[in-house]
């Protein structure tokens, strides 16, 4: 029987973040029910309230799902008072995340000896670009120069052409995954010790642990790998290939599936030696490639998909976003979800994953306005309207 309440109801974490990372880390916490209170300077919002190449309506169609399950509590960390709140925060806090360049809250009086010293059990999540310590970590760091300085992008692209990039912000989201797993390690070690900690989330750190074997292939190898393209250097086949209107991947590198794949193509390839054996496909992964494209070709992306599901060949579409809304697999795993939007009405956006059988996360509202929970916040910490008057009248919330 499932228990319709979140795993980590009750847990309070004040997000200090802005743009991706941290603020990625606590959408995660938020999804699976954690209060997250999101600070921001009232002259100062986080930039991700108007991020986004495309609008409606003049809304971002970034920040509702950024933001989601998140209160906002505008406050000025800059200034005494600010702190003060912020300390009187944090002393009920299970968690403060902050992706600020190191030294920030050390200058703000708000580093991690003095929170621990207010509340001993409270877990810091700090994102930066080079992590806390180190001959770099004052640098200011992006996603991009992390994904640059792990040895992600110069992966990514043709081989003749300067390094690309995803899309998306791999790299923030990426640490802001990995701060939330350190989190929860940290909150997990908690209940053993009594005692919180810091969890320092590097991007360029991430990014690196996601590059396999790359190190050692290099250190003890004497081989550097290079960009290429749509394809793993002797992996075959597993790549894109194009059909009469459009694209599919098609993974079969497995002999087991790789047979399957040639009679399915009525082809003789299992039983060539230039392609019989894994190795073999490596070292003929090019002329491979050409033939089953060549296949592909005469088909429609609809047939090579019917095909490949009926031979048990992996296969599936390289989707767009009109594609993704219009799938009957990912409509029923509700992998896109619709909230109601304060202007925008019904708002279609990515689940939450990921899914868990007995106690699932789920997604509240989307993000809320600036300032909105400022007042029932400051009511829980004693501060009457007129004292929150007067504080809003000196530029401290």
């Amino acid at each position: 029987m499932t228990n319709q309440t979140p795993p980590l109801s009750g847990l309070r974490v004040i997000e200090l973040g802005q743009l991706i990372a941290g603020p990625f880390c606590g959408q995660l916490l938020g999804d699976f029910g954690a209060e997250i209170i999101k600070v921001e300077a009232r002259d100062a919002p986080d930039p991700a309230r108007n991020w986004g190449a495309v609008k409606k309506d003049g809304e971002s169609l970034f920040w509702p799902i950024i933001a989601r399950n998140k209160k906002s509590l505008t406050l000025n960390l800059r200034t005494e008072k600010g702190q003060a709140i912020l300390k009187e925060l944090a002393a009920n806090a299970d968690v403060l995340i902050e992706n600020f360049r190191p030294g920030t809250l050390e200058r703000w009086n708000i580093g991690p000896e003095v929170l621990h010293a207010i509340n001993p059990r409270l877990v810091i999540a700090r994102i930066s670009g080079y992590g806390q310590t180190g001959p770099e970590s004052a640098k200011a760091g992006y996603a991009s120069v992390g994904e640059a300085k792990g040895g992600l992008r110069h992966l990514i692209g043709e081989p003749d052409r300067l390094p690309a990039r995803a899309g998306v912000s791999l790299g923030d989201t990426m640490t802001g995954t990995f701060a939330a797993l350190g989190t929860m390690m940290a909150l997990f070690a908690r209940e053993k010790s009594g005692r919180g900690q810091v969890v320092d989330a590097a991007i360029y750190e991430t990014v690196m642990a996601f590059m396999e074997s790359l190190i050692p292939e290099y250190a003890l190898a004497g081989h550097t790998r290079e960009r290429t393209g749509p394809i793993l250097p002797r992996v075959a086949p597993s790549g894109v290939y194009p059909c009469s209107d459009g694209l599919v991947i098609i993974g079969a590198n497995q002999d087991s599936l790789f047979r399957r794949l040639s009679a399915m193509c009525g082809a003789g390839w299992a039983d060539d030696p230039r392609y019989a054996t894994h190795d073999a496909r490596g070292e003929n992964q090019l002329e491979l490639d050409g033939l089953i494209s060549d296949w592909t070709r005469q088909h429609t992306t609809a047939q090579v998909l019917a095909l490949c599901e009926e031979n048990s060949v992996p296969c599936g579409p390289v989707n767009t976003a009109k594609d993704m809304l219009a799938d009957a697999h990912i409509k029923a795993r509700e992998a896109i979800i619709r909230i109601a939007h304060p202007v925008l009405g019904d708002f279609p956006m990515q689940g939450v994953v990921p899914k868990l059988s007995a106690t699932p996360g789920n997604v509240r509202e989307t993000g809320p306005a600036l300032g909105e929970d400022t007042a029932d916040i400051l009511d829980g910490l004693g501060y009457d309207a007129g004292k929150q008057d007067s504080l809003r009248q000196e530029g401290i919330i």
